[in-house]
């Protein structure tokens, strides 16, 4: 029996038997005693667009919610995950360093209180602040992540930010110590549903893993996606981040038959606060819409998209996205053209292309080495 026909046979059950067999079962039931009355897909006014990943046939909501920049306030997580989830987002995408390691746990809590099949949660084998990958460090990690979650499976997992040392740092932080071997096994044992990879970087490490899809058989990969970075990412040529244009690795992926997640579609906000001018462009077609679901719209329009990851940590941004996405509305001919325009533009403007994703502190440009709301800062 091959693996995808071993995850199909074995999703029914996977939740029952699974929980039995491991040491969080425990854990697993005391939350889900306390579920809120509201679970995934009930509202009746649920329009949430879905695409079917190719090899399980699940339905993964368009939007997805990354958690990376969640409030202190575990309340007000909890609130954001529930409108989440009652208006149909059932894609949540952390990771082990964010919010200085409590991202995971953060998000445990919210989703805990859902039944298991409601929700797909998404997180890493991290690349940053570490002195040591050896594979026993990487092992714990990745066991650590399923306490930290309070789960059996991963529904999706990722090597996280391949691309900073090009294939030589690939190599070493997870081919050589036989990390990679350990998840593929992991991938046939059912613990972790799909695997894949974000990329950041040097662009000779995503075209190594593609390159080799015959022998990985990846699941999906994360890439930086929005109609900026579409033709214009690789003119970052400044500090840790040299990503390529995202229209060659969209297309690669296309080609390669592996889905996208895509991440920073706002460009780390900036396209939801554009210059005056050009942003009267935007409102001027769609007076109702924000400048956001532009950017949205534009990434969802690409078939090869299995979510759109956003950070929404605001219940406005919540709303908005949903709206968005509940259906979404394709961008036309007409408008893919004028994005092209404005990115063009935008592309010209003297200014440093930060994210603030945090993850080449201390600032290479020496401006932004104190980030406010942040898991670190430099001061």
């Amino acid at each position: 029996m091959n693996r995808r026909e071993f995850l199909k046979k074995s999703a029914v059950s996977a939740a029952g038997s699974l929980l039995l067999a491991t040491p969080f079962a425990s854990v697993l039931a005391k939350d889900q005693k306390q579920k809120p009355e509201q679970n995934a897909g009930d509202d009746a006014n649920n329009q949430m667009t879905y695409r079917v990943q190719h090899g399980s046939g699940e339905k993964i909501s368009l939007l997805g919610f990354g958690m990376m920049r969640l409030p202190d306030n575990q309340d007000e997580v909890d609130k954001l995950v529930d409108y989440a989830i009652a208006h149909g987002v059932n894609y949540f995408d952390t990771a082990p360093m964010y919010k200085g390691g409590r991202n995971e746990s953060q998000t445990a809590r919210a989703l805990s209180r859902y039944p298991r099949n409601k929700y797909y949660v998404a997180t890493k084998l991290s690349t940053q602040r570490q002195s040591s990958w050896d594979f026993d460090s990487s092992k714990k990690m990745y066991e650590k992540s399923f306490r930290e979650l309070r789960v059996d499976y991963i529904d999706y997992y990722l090597l996280h930010s391949i691309g900073g040392g090009g294939v030589d740092g690939l190599r070493a932080r997870f081919l050589d110590n036989g990390v990679l071997d350990f998840l593929l096994r992991e991938r046939e044992a059912g613990r972790i549903r799909h695997l894949g990879f974000s990329y950041h970087g040097d662009v000779s490490a995503f075209d190594f893993l593609l390159d080799h899809q015959d022998e990985y058989h990846w699941d999906f990969a994360q890439i930086q996606m929005n109609y900026l970075d579409w033709r214009h990412a690789s003119l970052n040529k400044g500090g840790w981040r040299r990503d390529a244009d995202a229209e060659y690795l969209y297309d690669k992926l296309e080609k390669t038959g592996v889905q996208a997640v895509v991440m920073e579609p706002l460009r780390g906000g900036a396209l939801a606060r554009m210059r005056k001018d050009l942003a009267q462009r935007l409102t001027a077609l769609r007076p109702n819409d924000s400048l956001a679901s532009w950017a949205f719209r534009w990434v969802g329009s690409h078939p090869n998209i299995l979510t759109t990851l956003s950070g929404m940590n605001e219940m406005s941004h919540m709303v908005d996205n949903v709206r968005t996405f509940s259906p979404l509305d394709p961008c036309t001919e007409a408008e893919n053209h004028l994005l092209e325009e404005i990115a063009d533009v935008m592309a010209g403007f003297p200014v440093i292309p930060c994210t603030t994703c945090a993850y080449c502190m201390p600032c290479p440009f020496y401006v932004a080495n104190q980030i406010i709301g942040s898991y670190f800062s430099i001061v």
